[in-house]
Parts: C-alpha cells; structure tokens; sequence
C-alpha cells in the first residue's frame, strides 16, 4: 500500500505571549499507508493533538513538510483538496452539530461544497448508515446520547467522502458505553469499507484495538510498532508517563514474580487463556 500521509522532519513550534517559542513536535517523520488504522498514544502535551491538527492543515509546519495524498500542506491551493482528504473529528460533538436534524446536519458540509442534491441525499443515507445512525436521521441531535452525538458528527466527515478520517480524542468526553460505539464505528470504517483511520488517544485499551500504534512524548514518536509489539516495553512507556493496557499490567506483574509468561496477550480473551493455562 502507498502512503497517503507522509511527514518529513516536521517540527512545530506555538508562539507564547513573551514572544518566546515553545517547540511541541520536533522533526517528526511519519508515514500513514493507505487503509490502514493507525492509533496515535500520548499524554498530555505529548504533541499529538498538534499533529492531528497538521493533517488535515489546520496547522502548517514550522519546519519540514506534511504529504497529503502527494499534496503539499503548506500550499494554499491544496487546502481545499487536502481537506477534503482527510476529514477531522474532534473532542465534542456539540462543536461539530450545526443543525436541529441529524440528516440536515450530516448534509451541511457536502451543501457547503456545491454537491448536488440527489447526491447529497445519498451520502447522506450512505454516512448515517455507515455510522448505524440512519434510524436516528429524523431525530434533533440534542436528544441523543453522547456516543450518538459523536457518530453524528463522524457521518457528517464521511458525507465529503474523505479517504482518511482523523479522530482527536474522539471518545475524551463519553462513557464507557459511548466509547464502546465509537470504537466499534471506527473499526467498521476501516475493516468495511477501507477508510484509512488515524486515532488520536490516550486511552490504552482504544490504543490496544488498532493494527499500528504510534507513542509520543515530549514532541517525539518514542514507538512505533503493532500494539502487542509496543506495550511489552512496560518501563519504558511508564517513563514517559503512560501505562499499559490492564492485560499487560498483569502479565508484567507476573513475570516479575518469576512466572514465564508472554507480554504480547493483550485482549481480555488473549490474557484469559494465558492464566487459564497456568491454572491448568
């Protein structure tokens, strides 16, 4: 597969009110493959939030280059084909529902782009599907739960038909049964339909769930690999301040108490049969 992002010895630096710099990412280099579902894990003021921004060119570089789809970022003539590229999702839903319908808000942006309106009402119906939300298309978004809030306003992304969707703390504000459905939509969009999904998160078990994880401290990628792959560097990952799923917590623990066991069980059923098979 190709890659549809590409970041080349990116930093970013966020002006302060003295006029001095603060540096947040410092000479990134990055490739996102087509298709692909790529978590990004960091904690906070790791810089990711920053580079999701980058994406899609809400912000340009300080130095270096963002790729999109072969498009140079920094170009003001690609912005609106870069845009249309990669869609953002963000913290709150509230922020991204503008109208009283949930099928006139997912048609706000495809109208705002000059589409036609037969065809409109078809991506409509394809995103609300999409997201399992078409059931909903005649409800007033205020009514709905804060998972559905969200998956609203991930159909109103999918409705440009953007190739890649980036999800910026997508789930901070929702409960577990919210993130749940979020999660669930996002690995729809990738498996089903081949959207490439970059997840920007701080969450390990949403982090555990992608095909690539990629860890950010401090302005730098301190990993990048498959998720069971990264989380067996428990004490490295501690020392930037982050954890491991609960899975690998307790395996850890487990190999410190001398017993042999594999750090790379990290779904519930994975972690299950590695203890099942040590009671037995």
């Amino acid at each position: 597969m190709s890659a549809i992002i590409k970041l080349e010895q990116v930093s970013f630096v966020y002006p302060d009110e003295t006029n001095t710099s603060n540096l947040v990412l410092d000479q990134i280099n990055l490739e996102i493959e087509e298709g692909s579902f790529v978590a990004i894990l960091g904690h906070n003021g790791s810089g990711k939030s920053t580079l999701a921004k980058l994406l899609n060119a809400i912000h340009q570089p300080t130095q270096g280059k963002v790729w999109v789809n072969g498009m140079n970022s920094s170009d003001p003539e690609k912005l609106f084909s870069i845009r249309n590229t990669v869609g953002m999702v963000f913290q709150n839903p509230d922020n991204q529902i503008v109208a009283s319908v949930v099928e006139e808000d997912v048609a706000f942006a495809p109208e705002n782009l000059g589409i036609p309106p037969t065809e409109i009402r078809q991506r409509v119906d394809d995103a609300l599907h999409m997201v399992g939300m078409y059931e909903y298309r005649e409800h007033a978004p205020h009514l709905l739960s804060g998972g559905q809030k969200q998956r609203v306003a991930i159909a109103g992304v999918i409705a440009m038909r953007p190739r890649c969707i980036v999800l910026d703390e997508s789930t901070a504000m929702l409960d577990p049964i919210g993130r749940r459905e979020i999660m669930d939509t996002i690995r729809r969009l990738n498996e089903e339909y081949g959207m490439t999904v970059i997840l920007i998160t701080h969450h390990m078990d949403e982090a555990a769930q992608a095909e690539r994880l990629v860890v950010m401290s401090d302005g730098h990628i301190i990993a990048d690999g498959s998720p069971k792959k990264v989380f067996q560097n428990v004490e490295e990952l501690k020392a930037s301040g982050l954890s491991v799923p609960d899975t690998v917590q307790l395996l850890y623990e487990l190999r410190k108490e001398g017993i042999l066991v594999p750090l790379d069980a990290i779904s519930d059923e994975e972690c299950a049969q590695v203890l099942a098979a040590l009671l037995s």
